[in-house]
């Protein structure tokens, strides 16, 4: 019986939570953070973009490729970013050319 009373108020809790909750707008990013163009930078946004601000990817240091390399993996492996092994390697490239040494 107390289960069942655990189950219900849990239910009860859930669906109040649900039906409150809000849509949140994010801001946009600040210009500065806008990526330099060039090939690879649109599936460089597209990917990036999903979990963070492209100014996260501007503000870094300049790196040659087996540091974007290494960025890029511990994206996918470490913070789960879902991107193919094809637009991995583009995204380090790109981020090899264009915010490297």
């Amino acid at each position: 019986m107390a289960t069942l009373v655990r189950t219900i108020i849990c239910a009860v809790v859930l669906l109040a939570g649900a039906a409150s909750a809000e849509e949140i707008t994010l801001p946009s990013d600040h210009p500065d953070g806008t990526l330099k163009p060039g090939p690879g930078s649109e599936v460089a946004q597209r990917s990036c973009a999903l979990c963070h601000s492209t100014d996260y990817i501007v503000m870094q240091p300049p790196g040659d490729q087996k540091q974007w390399d290494g960025v890029v993996t511990k994206m996918i492996k470490v913070f789960g970013a879902p991107l193919s092994d094809a637009d991995a390697k583009a995204v380090a490239e790109y981020l090899a050319r264009q915010y490297g040494r």
